[in-house]
């Protein structure tokens, strides 16, 4: 039987975590992008499609090809966080299920269906992007996720050629608590959720 984690790392990964706009002037390492990654895939997807792509905008160079397809108010958190994450989702996900599901023809399952492809593709690719986010968190990490940005651009400049498209941006680093907004509220439980 599983333990329950303590306060603590629920407090890192959950209630006292925050979304951050302002980095400090600390680097982050291609060791800890390579653990970020190594626990990213480890969280479950459906029938292990692993459709998440990432791609890891870190120096002067690739900032620069990033920066015109930002949104004016991303303009400044996105040029100075260490790091911003990519988030994409490759439609052609189920060509790698023979190796990834090797248990079953799931490859089959999604050839010639569109519907299903996008649905899946989406919906896991987001999943990963979420479990990037707390991961990277567990691993002492500030995010900053975003949308405000030009996704043809994106997938024009990065995913050329590819099945690939871009969903949200991710970034990575030391957060400025300084530059903190205040915490917005959350539901209450009897507003959103409800036991059956």
């Amino acid at each position: 039987m599983r333990t329950v984690v303590s306060d603590s790392v629920l407090e890192q990964l959950f209630l006292e975590a925050r979304t951050h706009n302002g980095w400090l002037d600390k680097p982050v390492s291609d060791g800890q992008l390579k653990q970020l990654y190594e626990l990213t895939v480890m969280g479950p997807t459906s029938a292990n499609s692993q459709p998440g792509r990432f791609v890891f905008v870190k120096g002067a160079a690739a900032k620069a090809r990033l920066k015109p397809f930002l949104a004016p108010g991303n303009l400044d958190k996105t040029l100075s966080a260490p790091v911003t994450v990519i988030v994409g989702t490759d439609y052609s996900f189920y060509e790698h299920l023979p190796e990834f599901f090797p248990h079953a023809d799931a490859k089959a399952w999604f050839v010639g269906n569109t519907d299903l492809i996008n649905t899946t593709a989406m919906r896991n690719g987001t999943l990963q992007g979420a479990y990037l986010i707390l991961a990277a968190r567990s691993l002492g990490l500030d995010t900053g996720p975003m949308s405000g940005f030009d996704n043809v651009g994106v997938d024009k400049e990065f995913f050329a050629g590819t099945d690939i498209r871009s969903n949200f941006l991710v970034n990575l680093g030391y957060g400025d608590d300084s530059k903190l907004f205040p915490r917005s509220p959350r539901p209450s439980f009897a507003s959103f959720a409800k036991i059956l």
